[in-house]
């Protein structure tokens, strides 16, 4: 592993917090499904060489990882927010949302948070925010692996519900395909009512 990735959570230990969680999300641009949080603590003693910001691996790269971090971490939590209450409190809201909810699942709990992106959330725990902290941070590259593949998992399960949408190839993303299947079909219960592309065929 390179060790530059273990720097954060290096130095947070250093300053003497034990459980450092890397928390990230997923889905903030798709037209439908919800945006998927998690938060990782990673054992400082393991080192996993396949763990890296998701969007560098391929599927079956991601889900090997993904396996590999469910058998080590010390700790995985999950936050889920439909589109219901992303259509409510608007995308950034839910993501932070997400991510709070991650934060809260965490057995052990975090006592030091690094989180991805450019906001924090509102727990009451000392935390950063690291932009690009998927290619920066190892616990959070972790968790944006357990993200997108638990957020592609219940993905592929909406498309067992609303195959025309083709779900499980796009995953809710705006795709040319998927633009064509709102405007053919309509829009089923998982889409975003707020988003553009979706928000036209409600009045």
């Amino acid at each position: 592993m390179n060790q530059d990735l273990k720097r954060y959570e290096d130095d947070a230990r250093s300053r003497g917090y034990c459980r450092v969680a890397g928390v990230d999300e997923v889905g903030r641009g798709p037209l439908a499904g919800p945006v998927v949080a998690a938060a990782v603590i990673w054992d400082e003693a393991i080192a996993l060489g396949g763990i890296r910001d998701s969007k560098q691996l391929t599927p079956r790269k991601r889900f090997a990882a993904y396996q590999d971090i469910c058998r080590e971490a010390l700790a995985i939590g999950i936050g889920v927010i439909d589109a219901e209450v992303i259509d409510r409190i608007n995308i950034l809201q839910s993501a932070l949302l997400a991510m709070t909810v991650a934060v809260e699942h965490l057995d052990p709990p975090a006592d030091f948070l690094l989180i991805d992106g450019n906001h924090c959330t509102s727990l009451p725990l000392p935390q950063i925010a690291i932009i690009k902290g998927d290619a920066r941070s190892i616990s959070i590259a972790a968790a944006s692996i357990v993200a997108k593949v638990t957020r592609d998992h219940l993905m592929e399960r909406y498309h067992a519900q609303y195959p025309v949408y083709g779900f499980a190839q796009h995953k809710g993303y705006p795709t040319r395909a998927h633009r064509d299947a709102v405007k053919t079909y309509g829009a089923c219960p998982i889409h975003r009512r707020s988003f553009k592309g979706v928000k036209e065929f409600f009045s």
